[in-house]
């Protein structure tokens, strides 16, 4: 099973990062439910800090102003590698839509660069948006909206 650090944060999202348990398992606990599960333990701990990296940028973030509206956020060359045009456009249009604010979406680029992959699809930009709204708090509305557009699109069963 070629599993990698998306397919763990997708899974821990599904089954504990939703808000439906009242009690989150401990991280050993989580990891040993992981290798149940089939994920490699280099993945599983690559999640772990990836997640404990979006926890530190949320404690860390300053505010980002911005002088006017027009302003066009430049890619750079590694992101533009990671991130292919159809990404870049759709987070170009969830800011104009307003379910993304500059500094969300500088999350959501860190959180896609924290990945390893070598590039990020349409669907799988839109799982990191959704755990990064997740984790904002006032952004209820705009994750209600991406968790519609996420799980809409998304076949009955992932595992």
């Amino acid at each position: 099973m070629k599993e990698n650090v998306l397919d763990v944060l997708m899974y821990l999202f599904e089954n504990y990062l939703d808000g439906e348990l009242e009690t989150t398992p401990d991280q050993e606990a989580l990891r040993k439910e992981l290798i149940e599960a089939g994920f490699h333990y280099g993945e599983i701990d690559k999640a772990f800090t990836w997640l404990e990296g979006m926890a530190q940028m949320r404690e860390n973030a300053a505010p980002i102003m911005l002088t006017t509206s027009h302003s066009i956020r430049v890619f750079t060359h590694q992101e533009t590698n990671r991130l292919d045009l159809e990404c870049r456009g759709f987070l170009m249009f969830l800011e104009q839509l307003g379910v993304l604010d500059p500094a969300n979406r500088e999350l959501v680029i860190d959180r896609i660069m924290a990945l390893e992959s070598e590039e990020i699809d349409l669907a799988q930009l839109k799982w990191v948006i959704l755990m990064v709204l997740f984790n904002q708090p006032g952004q209820e509305a705009a994750f209600a909206w991406m968790e519609d557009l996420v799980f809409d699109e998304m076949p009955n069963n992932l595992h």
